[in-house]
């Protein structure tokens, strides 16, 4: 009578247990689609589509032990400094629910209990871009060897300014395209190319908030500056670019600068050697997003600002940089930078044989293109009054050899 007694209390307690377990469309399904289904679908860079219960089941166990080691989603900044508005990184229980669901056997329970589905714009991640401007012709990528940049400029027929308040790069191959930079050129002297949008590995479109945007004035020309690296396999790319203009009046210019050392020089062997850098603010501006770009030996990135007071302030630290991962860090509320204002950015790069990406821990390591080579370059960029002209010494202008 005891032993029956004791069955039928762990078959009631297994079925409490299989009742209170997450299910996929109750409580795995809002959260991959708020944090995974934006690079986890067909045409993306992610290698596996997470849209349906059928294509995430297999992927159980590798979903459990990515959000175990931090690896996914994939979010870089440490959370002591700054609040992100694109931040990826999962919501307090997120990972314990995702962990539990592969623990109880990862069961589907009623569709009925599945949110909406999230729709997309086939081929982008924006939505429907009011214009897209693509290479003239595709470029073949030879399967090895080293390919000099390559330049592709696409007139516009702008007939008047457009200011422009998201913006998305797509190559067409991304196995090949190291990175892509768009540029604007406007035909005006001193103003030179400037800096439109880009593409690095895993970053995400660019988009500002309301009132703010790029301006590309009229008759201006995009100028595609590619950067390709030989796969082992032969290829042919046409990236392309999405815009969506801005739907009401522009208050704030949103203009793109750098601090960069070009002049850096990484020992052999150095397991952390620190390069620094630096951009002083000439007039007022609110900063609104931050983006590191470093190559194979970059191991970390911080951003600081001194404040005329003396005050100085960490706005973005990367602990663990990723080549793969590059995104924009966009501010959940601009900071504002008075006149004065210096933007000190620190890199961090591991030039010893303990770094599995190294090309060669030998080598004295400069600057240089290609992605045995090294850059240090903290993007960021800036919002400004448009009722403001732009001083020529407001900004750092980008260049087109510089991504």
């Amino acid at each position: 009578m005891i032993l029956r007694f004791s069955a039928l209390t762990l078959v009631f307690a297994s079925a409490a247990v299989a009742a209170s377990a997450p299910t996929f469309h109750k409580d795995i399904e809002p959260i991959l689609q708020n944090r995974c289904q934006g690079c986890h679908r067909p045409g993306e860079a992610a290698p596996m589509s997470l849209l349906s219960y059928k294509e995430a089941r297999p992927w159980a166990k590798a979903i459990r032990g990515a959000v175990l080691s931090g690896k996914m989603p994939p979010w870089h900044a440490d959370p002591h400094y700054g609040k992100f508005s694109n931040d990826l990184s999962l919501a307090p229980g997120e990972k314990e629910t995702l962990v539990a669901w592969v623990d109880s056997g990862a069961p589907e329970g009623d569709p009925v209990n599945a949110p909406k589905p999230r729709s997309f714009v086939d081929g982008w991640s924006i939505p429907k871009p009011d214009m897209i401007f693509e290479m003239p012709e595709e470029f073949a990528v030879p399967a090895s060897g080293t390919v000099n940049y390559q330049y592709f400029t696409v007139p516009t027929g702008f007939t008047e300014d457009k200011w422009v308040e998201t913006v998305e790069v797509r190559p067409g191959d991304r196995s090949v395209v190291h990175h892509a930079i768009v540029m604007v050129d406007s035909g005006d002297g001193w103003r030179g190319q400037e800096y439109l949008a880009g593409y690095a590995p895993g970053m995400t479109p660019q988009f500002w908030k309301p009132g703010q945007a790029r301006l590309i004035k009229a008759g201006s020309c995009l100028v595609f500056q590619m950067h390709y690296t030989a796969s082992g396999k032969a290829s042919k790319d046409r990236t392309r670019i999405g815009l969506i203009f801005a739907r009401r009046p522009v208050k704030e210019q949103i203009v793109a600068m750098q601090a960069a050392a070009h002049w850096l020089s990484i020992p052999p062997g150095a397991p952390g050697y620190r390069v620094e850098a630096s951009t002083t603010m000439h007039e007022t501006v609110q900063l609104v997003g931050m983006r590191a770009h470093m190559h194979l030996r970059g191991k970390s990135f911080v951003f600081r600002a001194v404040y005329p007071t003396g005050e100085t302030e960490t706005l973005l630290d990367i602990p663990r940089y990723d080549f793969e991962w590059q995104p924009y860090y966009y501010l959940q509320t601009p900071k504002l930078l008075p006149r004065g204002t210096r933007i000190e950015c620190a890199a961090v790069y591991d030039n010893s044989p303990n770094n599995p990406h190294n090309p060669d821990p030998e080598a004295t390591v400069s600057w240089g293109p290609q992605s045995w080579d090294e850059m240090m370059i903290g993007w960021f960029d800036v919002a400004m009054a448009v009722r403001k002209p732009l001083a020529r010494r407001s900004f750092d202008r980008t260049s087109p050899d510089r991504p």
